[in-house]
């Protein structure tokens, strides 16, 4: 471990500094700055050469933070870094991961080609939107699990009578691992869609009536999609309605959505730091996935399995 050095980009440094305290480790030193014209400029503030470098950046909007993540690796590489490693908590543009329609971009694939042709020698990431978008990355990729943190924390709980819900056909497999792991029924929520952002909720297979539903899912943008599982959970009978979301994106009023909905708790990680008036709003709870990350960076210096860590 003598030869590992974190570093943080501007994204998430609330996220790093977490992890390098649960690593036991110190947050190495680099210089990020804005040009006036709004380039990025980086500079790492101590030498680098021959070192495991992880750099830890989420790439949520504004897409300068993709850019300052592709910047600080390339200079790491040019600092005779021995290996550079991606620590990508929070994956922007996954959702564009094939083409659905003439003439689009695939940006998960996009990305990940700039991520490799920047010197990335290996990524790790968490709850990617799709799984087959680590076959897009030609280095290898570690993806990480956040279901860990929320099954030991509804485990701490113990609600009684409760049902996981998929928000829709696409996260069945992932709400039925959640359901299996917590033992308790599946619920699918049946939806259309009508246009980008919008959500219609259509029907609700399985019995809700005097449960407790639990949303799962990878992301939360606008929200749309929670609001209105919400609702028709609680008018098929549904007790409560709790949302587990690992990456709290929550753009434009997701927030104002939230307050407003029959949800009764959104649960999210810190893959994301949370804007000021999702941080206030006592609908919306944060767990931290420090030590997880903090375990795979120790992991991966030592060259050590991370199939193990989830393994229940």
């Amino acid at each position: 471990m003598n030869t590992l050095k974190i570093f943080s980009g501007r994204s998430n440094r609330a996220l790093a500094a977490a992890i390098c305290q649960e690593a036991g480790a110190t947050l190495g030193s680099v210089e990020i700055l804005n040009f006036s014209d709004g380039e990025i400029w980086v500079k790492y503030s101590e030498n680098i050469r021959g070192t495991d470098v992880f750099v830890i950046q989420s790439t949520q909007p504004p897409a300068d933070n993709l850019m300052e993540l592709l910047i600080m690796i390339d200079a790491a590489r040019r600092a005779s870094a021995k290996r550079v490693t991606a620590v990508i908590p929070y994956f922007g543009y996954a959702r564009q991961d094939r083409k659905d329609q003439p003439r689009v971009s695939v940006t998960a694939k996009l990305v990940a080609n700039l991520i490799t042709k920047a010197g990335a020698d290996r990524v790790i990431t968490m709850d990617l939107h799709a799984a087959q978008i680590q076959g897009f990355f030609d280095i290898p990729l570690d993806h990480l699990y956040s279901s860990a943190v929320l099954i030991d924390h509804f485990r701490k709980l113990d609600i009684p009578n409760m049902s996981v819900a998929s928000p829709d056909v696409g996260g069945i497999k992932m709400a039925r691992s959640y359901a299996k792991r917590l033992e308790c029924e599946l619920i699918l929520i049946d939806k259309r869609r009508p246009r980008a952002n919008e959500a219609e909720v259509m029907n609700i297979i399985g019995d809700v009536h005097g449960r407790t539903c639990v949303i799962i899912d990878d992301l939360v943008d606008t929200a749309g999609t929670l609001c209105n599982a919400a609702a028709a959970l609680k008018e098929y009978g549904a007790k409560a309605v709790v949302a587990y979301c690992t990456h709290p994106v929550l753009s434009g009023n997701a927030v104002k959505n939230i307050t407003a909905s029959q949800l009764d708790e959104l649960v999210v990680t810190d893959t994301i730091p949370l804007r000021p008036d999702a941080a206030a709003c006592k609908k919306i709870r944060q767990l931290s996935v420090a030590t997880m990350l903090a375990e795979s960076i120790r992991r991966v210096a030592e060259r050590e399995s991370l199939s193990s860590m989830f393994v229940d």
